[in-house]
């Protein structure tokens, strides 16, 4: 039981979860349909790598204190796939979107001889991975002092 109360693991997936059921939810409010496709998928609002690195730098920085080495690489680490995320990542998910629109208007839609169409949504704007860094620290403060 012991590993449930302060298990930094725990908190990171509870975080993790978290963002992807919002995901649904934030869908189910827009778009009027439930699509469950969204909590497994990456890309939209918040960033579920953001919540789940920085839950991983705050829950470690609680733990083990903000000035150890502990705290330094989850933090460097949470800095890389933020960055990741709204940089690399998003940008190939433009290139994905525009490779499909010149595929759609030189094939007429006709996807057979590219197998299939690449997918969009990869990345996330600087404001998702925002979302997503402080739902992330919130879920890890949570968890930390009330659970």
């Amino acid at each position: 039981m012991e590993f449930w109360r302060h298990g930094v693991l725990i908190t990171c997936l509870i975080s993790w979860f978290t963002a992807q059921l919002l995901k649904v939810i934030f869908t189910l409010i827009k778009d009027k349909r439930i699509d469950f496709r969204r909590f497994v998928g990456s890309g939209g609002m918040p960033s579920s790598h953001s919540s789940f690195v920085t839950s991983l730098a705050t829950a470690v920085g609680l733990e083990r204190g903000f000035a150890g080495p502990e705290f330094a690489i989850a933090t460097v680490l949470a800095l890389v796939v933020m960055y990741d995320a709204a940089g690399v990542r998003r940008a190939a998910g433009q290139q994905a979107r525009i490779l499909n629109k010149l595929v759609a208007e030189w094939e007429k839609s006709d996807y057979a001889k590219t197998d299939k169409r690449l997918k969009e949504l990869l990345g996330h704007t600087p404001k998702e991975v925002f979302a997503g860094a402080v739902l992330g620290v919130i879920i890890a403060l949570m968890r930390h002092f009330w659970f």
